[in-house]
């Protein structure tokens, strides 16, 4: 009994240290206001992945404003990734509850259930894992982006930031290898083509889409009520 005791009373105190933890090793967000990142986790992640194959990383991005993306692509993106993210302060409460509820039905963590914060805050500081620890972690950064940037800057940095493919990110880079123009000239259909890949950018080409991908463009331009 009094070893149960103690493991009980020692609960609250592993807790308490995995949180302080968490908080005391977060990134400061305050200069992404006015300066765009060098690289980021994934994008280092990536090239020592290649490395470690013997390969010459890949990396082609180019940066480009908020102003100059089309509205389409934007659209786009957040009907396919995160339809409330103009409402939620940094995290769907319900689409997070609904991931959690699946992930402990299957016994492992598989469901994603992430805004574009979450996603955003993944992209620039930490790694592919779902272990609980690290998406603790990206709750915690995903509200300290939102309390530091407006809206319209983590739009930009994530659509400037994430993976459109092998050593491709980005959306100008996205949009330029694959339909030769600049992410301003996307048209709807070009938009919900990038959008429908950001779900597995290596393996979803717009260039050459697969079935599954011309069927997620279908859903996302019905949503966007194009069809």
């Amino acid at each position: 009994m009094i070893k149960i005791a103690r493991m009980l009373l020692a609960i609250p105190a592993v807790g308490f240290a995995v949180l302080a933890y968490a908080y005391l090793t977060l990134p400061d967000v305050r200069p992404l206001k006015s300066s765009n990142p060098t690289t980021t986790a994934f994008m280092d992640l990536r090239e020592r992945e290649a490395r470690a194959k013997g390969q010459t990383p890949r990396r082609v991005q180019r940066w480009v404003s908020d102003a100059r993306i089309s509205p389409a692509l934007k659209r786009a993106v957040l009907v396919a990734e995160d339809d409330a993210f103009w409402r939620h302060e940094g995290i769907d409460f319900e689409q997070l509850q609904e991931s959690i509820e699946t992930d402990l039905s299957r016994g492992r963590f598989v469901r994603g259930g992430s805004t574009i914060t979450q996603q955003l805050a993944k992209n620039l500081y930490l790694s592919p894992s779902k272990n609980p620890l690290r998406k603790l972690r990206e709750l915690i950064i995903a509200r300290r982006l939102e309390a530091e940037l407006k809206k319209t800057r983590i739009l930009e940095l994530y659509l400037n930031v994430i993976e459109w493919g092998d050593g491709v990110y980005g959306v100008e880079s996205a949009a330029r290898v694959y339909f030769q123009k600049s992410a301003a000239e996307l048209v709807p259909s070009e938009a919900a083509l990038l959008a429908g890949a950001i779900v597995n950018p290596r393996l979803l080409n717009p260039a050459r889409p697969t079935k599954r991908l011309i069927r997620r463009q279908q859903l996302i331009l019905r949503r966007m009520g194009v069809l």
